[in-house]
């Protein structure tokens, strides 16, 4: 057999993203705290960059003011077990660690500072000056805090939440550590010199690069957040006016950005200013496009309440603006919507629709599902919780839909609610009954 070797001329495309597109993915999937510490970060090196304060909230109020003020741990979980969101997730798991009366109140506050996202929204100096303690007590409590599930809770930045993430995984390494101190570089794309300035090997840096990718970067973003975790001014605004719903951007969610052409420094730098505008902007314009459509479609629940949300996809909302699925889902992860009813998180009220039949049987979504399945938990009897199967049965009655029991096990668990016998040994006293009795 003759066997000749030939070269051969091929062309082939390829879809690379450029620096400048994967900004601007980044900027589109920002909540309004990631976004202002963008532009704290753009502005701190770009001469031609100018924020100013947020505007003052005109047609805004907080509705939640010192979410557990003059409350115990106890009271706190009730509340937040009549609202399920990240703060009873992680409230469940505190009460778990039967924390020292002394360490209560620190943890507390580190609650209350919990970003939707998971992280720490406040530093922990910070919060040892308001509770007048030593900032070694309220790191050891942090310490432990760090410890719950899912891993990456309470991280001070998005290298810290890798870090715990990497440790709870087994793959925590020299390398890796060196990795996620110079996770500016790994997001530059730039292989070769991330391997030079952290003394590694391309093949160490594409193994950890592997595993950062199976990382969730905000590990709270996953729960229902409509209670009391949302304590930053929402991103859009919603009123009652006389033609139906109107939806606004919400002023006071972002500081205010000017490009300052009369500012001294590069042509190069320039570009990249009026760039970082045309980001944000764009960010904007989608975000209100999306909370539009979304109230267009939801308007029984904001009139009636989160039980009556209508089954809706990300599909179906990119389908009707012509924009692509990752556009919505990149742009609703962080956002939030001020309501008659609360603030909700954009992406909770995506979900399927369950029910019906050949016969024309109810059709309800899963949120709404979930939503009053949260209300029947909240309303049982204390000393009588009602049992998954019984809950099957209630939310039969109530909306005509009939689910498996490990589907009600699965949204309990969703929710952060424990089972009944542990709803019934958890009703715990205040902080200070609970304090006295050990005294």
């Amino acid at each position: 057999m003759n066997t000749r070797q030939q070269l051969r001329l091929t062309q082939t495309q390829r879809l690379a993203l450029n620096t400048s597109l994967q900004s601007s993915i980044a900027v589109l999937r920002m909540d309004a705290s990631g976004l202002t510490r963008y532009l704290e970060e753009q502005a701190a090196e770009n001469p031609y960059l100018r924020l100013g304060p947020a505007p003052e909230p005109q047609d805004w109020l907080p509705r939640w003011s010192g979410v557990f003020s003059g409350q115990g741990l106890g009271a706190a979980a009730e509340l937040a077990t009549a609202a399920p969101s990240l703060i009873a997730h992680v409230l469940a798991q505190i009460e778990a660690l039967d924390l020292p009366p002394a360490q209560r109140p620190i943890a507390l506050a580190l609650v209350e500072a919990l970003e939707p996202s998971g992280w720490l929204g406040s530093r922990p100096a910070a919060i040892a000056q308001d509770l007048r303690r030593p900032l070694a007590e309220i790191e050891a409590v942090l310490a432990r805090l760090q410890q719950l599930e899912p891993a990456g809770l309470f991280a001070r930045s998005l290298s810290e939440c890798l870090l715990l993430q990497a440790k709870d995984a087994g793959v925590f390494s020299e390398a890796m550590e060196r990795v996620l101190q110079n996770l500016e570089l790994l997001a530059s794309g730039d292989l070769a010199r991330l391997a030079r300035h952290a003394k590694l090997s391309e093949p160490q840096i594409r193994s950890c690069l592997a595993a950062i990718r199976s990382m969730n970067p905000k590990p709270g973003a996953d729960f229902a957040a409509d209670g009391p975790s949302q304590r930053r001014p929402p991103d859009l605004l919603v009123a009652r006016v006389a033609t139906g719903w109107s939806v606004t951007l919400n002023g006071a969610s972002l500081p205010s950005l000017q490009v300052d052409a009369s500012a001294s420094g590069s042509a190069a730098a320039l570009s990249a200013a009026r760039a970082v505008a045309h980001m944000v902007q764009a960010r904007n314009t989608t975000l209100l496009l999306a909370g539009r459509e979304i109230v267009q479609r939801q308007q029984e629940a904001l009139r009636l309440g989160p039980t009556a949300l209508a089954p809706m996809s990300m599909a179906d909302l990119a389908e009707a603006l012509m924009l692509h699925d990752s556009t919505i889902s990149r742009v609703v992860a962080g956002a939030s919507l001020d309501t008659p009813h609360g603030t909700w998180w954009l992406r909770s009220l995506f979900s399927q629709a369950l029910g019906g039949s050949e016969s024309g049987g109810a059709v309800v979504s899963g949120a709404a599902l979930r939503a009053r399945l949260s209300l029947l938990i909240g309303a049982e009897l204390r000393h009588a919780p009602l049992s998954d199967a019984a809950l099957v049965l209630a939310l039969a009655q109530s909306t005509g839909v009939t689910l498996a029991r490990r589907t009600i096990t699965k949204y309990r668990e969703t929710l952060g609610i424990p089972a009944a016998y542990r709803r019934k040994r958890q009703l715990l006293p205040p902080l200070g009954e609970k304090g006295r009795s050990k005294g």
